[in-house]
């Protein structure tokens, strides 16, 4: 075996990366490698922009800065936290320590954190098990959210100053770019990339197949619990900036009281100069308004659809027939809302005003969905059945695999294969602490993660389960990643069959699960049922 240079020659200069060791031996990785130039300063709200080169070795042996955010979010191990900072658009490259016959398929990751939380330098999101497992070169970045990256600025732009939109997919697009570029001299294919995220990232991938920019620069899409309500209709996307800047100067101000709005040249002024921590805060008291606004935006933060960059809201671009022609997986978890529920990210609140997002009442546990005929329809289509009338399940259906099926009907209603997934694996630990199979747990298994320090507690009397699903799902990721379907069992989705693969102990094929409940969160969300050509 010959094993890979550390020394990788970028278009922009050296990089110099490191060896895996223990479970990571056998790879190679270089972190924090610039993709884009610092988006601060001058920079600030501002579309991404060439890097500088540079002369000599750039170390590449530590991940770069985190987007700013609650420091609690930015944790790497027990006491340690990722520094963060504007300045933070760099990725990763995770690669067997190899030298390969053939470029290897390429696997670009987008962290998930509602666009208000999140860091590539997640643990769990080390790329070096998945590339050694399915011999794929793995990618993760890191982009701008919450303010600093998806909120709309652009009203407030004029001749001597411009504010762009969507900033946190214009900086996906810019390292696709990247890709583009680069990824041949650490041995991947250019002409084979997937691209794949959770959560926010899952709806990133579901916007990016819809942005017109990116088109091209991937060629299979991976989205795992994509929450595709979290994209933002323009006039929303002005209300919640025209609010923000009113934080912005002046701290007390509570939103939503009225006032007039804040003069152009003060709105700009105050972007411009406020410091990283006062845009921050604003951006806290902004996201609790957004719950309780009644504008029917979850939160205030995400793609702004409307704008020549993204035309169309995802899910009608998919509808329409106008999201890119690549295959797609996409698929949600079983029990998604209990991650959110027990750790009180959701607060029942009895009349009390609290911090945190006030749950749902009865009558609107399904987030997003305003009209009462609709909202009952679908109470209807949950009294029966699996968990029929469970808030929580209903909540987290509103907010991952109802507003998902509308995309994953339109894509492939336009010929794209669709393949689709529900995650119902859950291990002892999980299912006593009662999150069983909820949010972002398959990332354990498609990252290879229970056998890591961050995972292993969570592998406890299920070893031999846990390695079993890892290999399963890391089978169908990096098969699809090389030729566009995952591996034979799964059958692609249809009208006649809409089969579903579901992941387990013994994964399974079913066909077409909980049909009225699809059918009334295709009628919430206007669009007709039977999309799907057979």
């Amino acid at each position: 075996m010959t094993s890979m240079s550390d020394v990788i020659a970028t278009t922009e200069g050296l990089v110099a990366g490191s060896r895996g060791k223990r479970t990571r031996a056998g790879t190679i990785s270089w972190k924090g490698i610039p993709f884009a130039a610092p988006p601060i300063g001058p920079r600030r709200f501002l579309a991404p922009e060439p890097v500088t080169p540079w002369q000599g070795k750039r170390a590449a042996r530590a991940y770069g800065y985190a987007e700013i955010q609650d420091k609690l979010y930015t944790a790497v191990g027990p006491g340690r936290f990722q520094p963060m900072s504007e300045d933070c658009l760099t990725l990763n490259v995770f690669s067997p320590d190899r030298i390969s016959a053939r470029p290897r398929p390429v696997m670009v990751f987008i962290h998930g954190g509602a666009y208000l939380l999140g860091t590539s330098a997640t643990p769990l999101y080390d790329g070096s098990l998945l590339a050694k497992a399915g011999d794929v070169v793995v990618v993760t970045l890191q982009y701008r959210f919450g303010p600093f990256g998806l909120m709309d600025f652009s009203k407030y732009s004029h001749e001597g100053r411009r504010f762009d939109d969507n900033l946190g997919l214009r900086d996906m697009v810019a390292g696709l770019q990247w890709v583009q570029r680069n990824i041949a001299a650490f041995g991947g294919d250019p002409d084979n990339v997937t691209v794949f995220g959770e959560s926010a990232g899952g709806s990133a991938v579901a916007a990016l197949l819809a942005t017109p920019a990116a088109e091209g620069l991937f060629h299979r899409a991976i989205a795992q619990s994509p929450a595709n309500g979290l994209n933002i209709a323009k006039d929303a996307a002005e209300h919640f900036a025209d609010e923000f800047v009113k934080m912005v100067d002046n701290h007390a101000y509570r939103a939503g009281s009225g006032g007039p709005s804040i003069p152009p040249d003060r709105a700009r002024e105050l972007l411009l100069n406020a410091s990283s921590a006062e845009l921050h805060r604003a951006g806290r008291k902004l996201t609790v308004y957004a719950a309780r606004s009644g504008l029917g935006e979850f939160l205030p933060f995400g793609p702004t659809f409307g704008t020549d960059y993204l035309p169309q809201d995802p899910n009608q671009a998919a509808l329409d027939g106008k999201t890119h022609k690549v295959p797609l997986i996409i698929g949600t978890n079983r029990d998604e809302a209990n991650l959110f529920t027990k750790s009180g990210f959701f607060t029942e609140t009895d009349g009390v005003d609290v911090d945190g997002i006030p749950f749902p009442e009865d009558d609107e546990v399904f987030v997003g969905i305003d009209d009462p005929a609709h909202r009952a329809a679908l109470v209807k289509a949950y009294q029966t059945g699996p968990r029929g009338g469970d808030r929580v399940h209903m909540l987290g259906d509103s907010v991952f695999w109802g507003a998902a099926i509308p995309f994953i009907e339109g894509h492939a209603s336009a010929g794209n294969p669709t393949y689709v997934y529900r995650y119902d694996f859950d291990t002892l630990v999980l299912r006593a602490s009662g999150m069983r199979a909820t949010h972002a747990t398959e990332l354990f298994a498609v990252f290879g993660a229970y056998r890591t320090a961050i995972g292993a507690g969570l592998a406890l009397g299920d070893w031999r389960s846990t390695g079993k699903i890892t290999r399963v799902m890391q089978g169908h990721w990096t098969t699809f990643a090389r030729t566009g379907r995952p591996e034979l069992q799964w059958t692609p989705y249809s009208a006649a069959h809409r089969d579903t693969l579901v992941f387990d102990v013994h994964s399974r094929m079913v066909n077409d699960p909980y049909p009225q409940r699809r059918e009334a969160w295709m009628a919430a969300h206007g669009a007709a049922d039977g999309q799907v050509s057979a």
